[in-house]
């Protein structure tokens, strides 16, 4: 049925570490039966289903469409995926699992209705929705750009009293002002900006330095608030960054409906990070033909299942559509991608090489905040005043603090180069994962990484 995972892959679908342990316990031939596995066809999609025993009569029905993922087991555990997909999963790609002409009758249900629900999820939305009134349409437009018109000149004259009245006060201000200003910010339909004003006080207190960073931001936002003014003058993917850093909204369909980059895609690697009300995922995707990086985002509340279509490790035929930007990076799945296969090879670069790339896409978009760093080999390095740095032979990059203390990577590295997956932010270097199966030698070349904006034109 088509390439099996390897068990580093099934590992990195593991919600925790518990669950990645319960999974390893139970991956082993003498704790199922009904075992099976069966490529996709028309009526359903690629799976693999078994019966784990468990503590009860009834043993729990375990299936995982693998063309998805997407996983059914009728345990009561909340984690997605539980112990007994994972546990199936390793007994798949140890290859104990033998091959079947179809899904048993437990697991052929719920996989025709994934077919279902697939099918009519991709129906026009135009079809539900109706005629749209293109002339309501236009004068709703031109209210909300008038609303956020008022919101920017609003905020221009803050930053300019921000300035005027020296930086000190922000200390002692606390959160009150900008939270003032956020909230006007939010009334304007100007919400990507409320987000970065709510976003200041963390700035002020992130430690020695602070005045020289919160400048820094207020000129950045004075840049956004002189770029909006004159935004029909801007080249059109400009316009688009700059509305989108405002936060006009972009719809997933206008998205779908634009040109779409057709590549065999390897899935470098995912991050999920937790705040109070919102979990969000970010996998980083680079083309093995166009060498076009990708970055997928998916939020849900906490508890919830996140997108685990993309699992690193693997590679992927599929259209990646790019957000209209200056410096093409955010991307959605378009539909009809293949089943995910081993990893290909993606060129990897120096530290000098990456960090000529993020000037690129700082020149095209001078408000970003991330990119990704593809580094074919790093060491890792504590500094005599206890700071942590990314070291080649072309140069050194500072951890940032939200790096944490990197013992880990240290320890899979042992002090030798390591080939690593980092994200680039304006405070030092995010290591995402160590990718030594995606990295052999001969796939570095020359080291050379494309360029992040030419790529995408």
């Amino acid at each position: 049925m088509g390439e099996r995972w390897s068990a580093e892959q099934v590992a990195a679908l593991a919600p925790d570490a518990s669950s990645a342990a319960a999974g390893r316990s139970l991956a082993a031939p003498s704790t199922w039966s009904g075992l099976g596995a069966c490529a996709g066809a028309a009526e359903h999609p690629a799976a693999v289903w078994g019966l784990c025993r468990g503590s009860g009569k009834n043993p729990y029905q375990t299936v995982v469409d693998v063309s998805g993922p997407a996983y059914r087991c009728s345990c009561p555990s909340r984690k997605f995926p539980c112990k007994h997909a994972l546990g199936l999963l390793l007994l798949w790609s140890a290859g104990s699992v033998p091959d079947a002409a179809g899904p048993a009758d437990f697991a052929a249900e719920w996989l025709r209705g994934r077919v279902e629900r697939a099918a009519k999820a991709q129906e026009p939305a135009a079809r539900a929705a109706g005629p749209v009134d293109a002339e309501a349409a236009a004068r709703r437009a031109e209210r909300r750009e008038d609303r956020v018109r008022g919101g920017l000149v609003e905020l221009g004259r803050w930053l300019e009293d921000q300035v005027r009245g020296g930086l000190a006060g922000a200390e002692r201000a606390g959160y009150a002002p900008f939270e003032q200003t956020a909230a006007r910010l939010v009334d304007a339909q100007a919400p990507g900006l409320a987000a970065w004003v709510r976003a200041l006080p963390g700035v002020v207190a992130s430690g020695p330095g602070w005045p020289a960073r919160l400048l820094e931001e207020y000129a950045l936002m004075h840049l956004l608030v002189r770029a909006h003014e004159n935004l029909d003058a801007l080249p059109g993917p400009l316009a688009a960054t700059v509305r989108r850093r405002v936060g006009y909204p972009v719809s997933r369909e206008s998205v779908l409906a634009g040109p779409a980059v057709r590549d065999r895609w390897t899935v470098l690697g995912l991050r999920d990070d937790v705040d109070d009300r919102l979990v969000s995922r970010r996998v980083w995707l680079r083309g093995s033909r166009t060498g076009q990086d990708a970055l997928v985002l998916s939020f849900a509340a906490p508890g919830a299942v996140l997108d685990a279509s993309l699992v690193p490790g693997t590679s992927v035929e599929a259209d990646v559509h790019l957000y209209p930007d200056a410096a093409p990076l955010r991307a959605l799945v378009g539909p009809g991608a293949g089943a995910p296969g081993p990893a290909d090879p993606v060129a990897a670069g120096s530290l000098a090489e990456g960090l000529a790339a993020v000037g690129a896409a700082l020149a095209a978009d001078p408000w970003t905040t991330s990119w990704p760093l593809v580094l074919a080999g790093v060491v890792v390095d504590r500094r005599a005043d206890g700071t942590w740095w990314l070291v080649d032979g072309t140069g050194a990059l500072p951890l940032a603090p939200a790096a944490g203390q990197p013992w880990a990577l240290l320890a899979r590295s042992g002090g030798s180069p390591l080939p690593l997956l980092a994200e680039w932010t304006p405070r030092g270097v995010v290591p995402v994962a160590p990718l030594p199966a995606l990295l052999p030698a001969a796939a570095a070349g020359s080291g050379a990484l494309p360029d992040p904006v030419g790529a995408a034109r």
